[in-house]
């Protein structure tokens, strides 16, 4: 597989992207330029439930960390379903390492650290560590965002002493927190090399396209407001090494507002560049 890079361009329209459990679950944002994040562990999050849902549990398409999961549980399956045994040397955990490759969509694509068991005797189901070939930056939004507090009451409270403090009028207040309108960028990169040792094959990474482009649709909530993918633009390199530095192909994909105050993708003109030779530019949406 040759070497890429993408961009996505994605929207939240009156919802939370990303809330900080530190800050009260409020959108995240960088302190010094008020401009929003959204960490790179809630996008993959999305991509992860996306292919869990469509591929049903398909043999090569199970998903390692899911909710609910015991991680060292499924490391004991890889050794179990293997015939290998704790301890041994003998490439006891390329072995397992690879079974978890095969068998793991999101490790094989993200990477994943599988030597999470201790034991005084050293006797664990260690699986390695796996280097992901796919990696995704922490998402950023193109201009500073407008947080907006939401004073919300419930007309119900959660026990029967709750409700006899209040006298019976049983109301519970609360808060939420939005984003008006925010466009969002985020970032990847497609390691070739990487990508040869985790089994990370083409039809991996058409899967990869469909999630990253469709996970929005199957991630609604209250809180989320609507989020939608509006650009994807993938750099394709003529080789696993690459034929032009990833930050350079990043410069070509210029983003600035046309309105003062933007509610909507079309009050932003996006436009990219030229790239250099062996660098071909596919936009996926």
């Amino acid at each position: 597989m040759t070497r890429k890079e993408f961009s996505l361009l994605f929207d939240i329209v009156d919802g939370n992207p990303n809330g900080d459990p530190d800050a009260d679950n409020q959108p995240r944002v960088d302190p010094e330029t008020g401009h929003g994040l959204i960490t790179d562990v809630c996008l993959k999050r999305k991509v992860r439930n996306y292919v869990d849902m469509t591929r049903n549990g398909q043999q090569g398409y199970n998903i390692y960390v899911r909710s609910g999961a015991i991680l060292n549980v499924l490391h004991e399956a890889a050794y179990r379903e293997n015939g290998l045994k704790l301890g041994d040397s003998n490439g006891t955990v390329e072995k397992a390492r690879n079974w978890m490759c095969q068998r793991y969509y999101d490790v094989r694509t993200f990477g994943a650290v599988m030597s999470t068991g201790q034991s005084d005797d050293k006797k664990v189901a260690n699986c390695g560590r796996v280097c992901g070939p796919v990696q995704f930056s922490l998402a950023r939004s193109i201009d500073p965002i407008s947080v907006q507090p939401h004073s919300i009451t419930r007309c119900a409270v959660t026990s029967e002493a709750e409700s006899e403090k209040q006298g019976g009028r049983n109301q519970t207040m609360g808060r939420k927190y939005t984003v008006p309108y925010a466009l969002y960028r985020m970032n990847g990169y497609i390691n070739g090399h990487l990508a040869d040792k985790t089994g990370f094959s083409e039809a991996d990474l058409d899967i990869l396209w469909e999630a990253i482009i469709n996970a929005f649709e199957f991630d609604r909530s209250a809180g989320r407001g609507l989020m939608s993918a509006q650009r994807l633009i993938v750099f394709e390199h003529e080789s696993a090494l690459g034929n032009a530095p990833a930050y350079k192909l990043f410069d070509l994909v210029s983003v600035a507002k046309t309105v003062e105050v933007p509610r909507s993708f079309n009050d932003y003109a996006v436009s990219v560049g030229d790239a250099p030779a062996a660098v071909k530019i596919v936009e996926k949406i």
